[in-house]
Order: C-alpha cells, then structure tokens, then sequence
C-alpha cells in the first residue's frame, strides 16, 4: 500500500477543509472535493486583454465594470417582463418569489435575503401589502413580531407574469455553455459568501470600506 500517496491526499483533504471552511464555496462531498481540486490545478495560458489595460487599468476595474452592466442589463430585461403589469419595479416580484420559496418569514429577514436596506425593504414590503400581495399575522413563536408571506392574490400575480420573468432570467446568461454556467455559480458564489459576511455585521456607510478592507486582507 502506498502510504506516502494516502498522506498527500489526507493533507489534500486537510487544506480543502480548511479553505472551504466559513466560505462554503464547495459541497462538502466527494464531488465538492473534486471541484476543488479541479479548480486548484487550473491555469490560464493566455493573458486576458482589455481596454484600458496598457494604460494600468487593473483586473478588479474591469470586473466591478462588467458587474455594473451586468445589473443594468438585467433591470432592463426586468423592466420589460413586468411592463403593462401592476409591479412597480424588480424588486417587488423578486420579495415574493423570495416568500415563495423559503416561506413566511420576519421582514428584516426577506430584506436581508434581497440585500437592501432597511427603509428601502421597508419600502417594498408596504408596497407588497397595499397591493393584498402579502399578508401579515404575529409570529408563532414570539407574539411580539410579526411574520410575512405571499397571499393567494400575490401567487397569481406572480403567476401572471413568471413566464415573461423565466425569459428576463434566461436571457441574462446569454450565450454560456452549461459548464460556462455551473463555473460562473461557482465563482459568484465565492463572492457573495466573501461579501454576506460583510452585510451581515450592519456596519455604518463611514466605516464600510475600511471594516470591509479589514475582512479581505485576512
């Protein structure tokens, strides 16, 4: 038996657990361990150009560029779904698909799950209610607080348009490939569980950036 060999894969096993660790980026399973590894051992053989690039302008410009359109591109496609509808903006039918699927829940908890802020969830969350789109009673567990959830009216609402908000969805990735599309979750996962941790601790617009500096040079 080659001892040596099961040693370099228990500390492989070892440097997974610790870097997916907090982060979650990879199932903890075989075929989670595999993806690792997969990606751990990928290089790109060819330098990426850009414009811009031969004047210094960085990797992480170009990607909050293309981040920002890609949010523009998106609310546009949106825009189009919901037009000649009674929703007012993207965000009203991503709250109800939101309550949907995870069920009732406090408002500061489907804000949080759109990362917005307070007034702005608040906000939408009245819109919600004005329309009969959501309901309200006080939580089982703690009569002090209230919990939300979608109405019957709210499901045919949403039901009304969720073909025109599968195409809006389809459309914004393009012309990936499925493996193009399973490496962007990938990647946009690590992200966002980079950045979550960050929201999560509700730290002043003053000291954002220096708090959230803080976290990335861990």
């Amino acid at each position: 038996m080659n001892y040596g060999l099961i040693k370099d894969v228990l500390d492989l096993v070892q440097e997974f657990d610790s870097q997916n660790e907090g982060s979650k980026s990879y199932e903890t399973s075989v075929d989670g361990f595999k993806d690792w590894i997969s990606s751990t051992t990928k290089t790109i053989s060819t330098e990426l150009d850009w414009e811009g690039k031969e004047n210094g302008r960085s990797a992480e410009s170009v990607i909050n560029t293309l981040i920002v359109h890609l949010n523009r591109y998106a609310k546009s496609y949106s825009k189009s779904a919901i037009f000649g509808s009674n929703f007012s903006t993207q965000e009203d039918f991503t709250y109800l698909i939101n309550l949907k699927a995870f069920g009732e829940m406090s408002k500061m908890d489907l804000i949080k799950k759109n990362v917005h802020e307070k007034p702005t969830g608040m906000q939408i969350i009245n819109r919600l209610i004005n329309q009969g789109w959501i309901e309200q009673r006080k939580s089982k567990t703690d009569k002090r607080s209230k919990v939300i959830s979608i109405s019957e009216t709210g499901l045919q609402a949403l039901g009304n348009q969720m073909d025109k908000i599968r195409k809006a969805t389809s459309i914004v990735t393009g012309n990936l490939s499925q493996n193009e599309k399973m490496e962007l979750i990938r990647l946009l996962n690590k992200l966002d569980n980079f950045h979550q941790q960050i929201y999560d601790r509700n730290i002043d617009t003053e000291n954002l950036l220096e708090e959230a500096f803080k976290n990335f040079n861990k």
